[in-house]
């Protein structure tokens, strides 16, 4: 990616209180972990034409990887939904405004 130029890097990860709840290990600390990646990368990229964001869906989405004590019939996104700012972030538009963000997709 450094050596064509630059490129565009979307990360996906949850809300913070997700990260907190108890049974989450080791989801949790990963996903702490790769918000921390990604802010270190944009910072550290960003003068090399890389963007390094990080999209939340903001809520459950309906993956099938929910927790058994996730109540039946709750309200989930679907995963269709990431897709067009995922589009965007990843476009040669997003460059050089877009690069940092830790952003909802709503």
């Amino acid at each position: 990616m450094l050596a064509g130029g630059g490129g565009r890097i979307v990360n996906i990860s949850v809300s913070h209180s997700t990260m907190h709840r108890a049974g989450f290990v080791p989801y949790g600390p990963s996903r702490a972990g790769s918000e921390a990646l990604s802010r270190i990368m944009a910072a550290d990229r960003r003068d090399a034409g890389v963007t390094v964001n990080l999209l939340l869906p903001g809520r459950a989405t309906a993956t099938g990887m929910l927790p058994d004590d996730v109540p039946a019939g709750r309200d989930l996104l679907e995963p269709a939904v990431m897709g067009p700012p995922i589009v965007l972030l990843a476009s040669t538009e997003a460059w050089p405004s877009l690069c940092g963000l830790r952003q909802s997709p709503s």
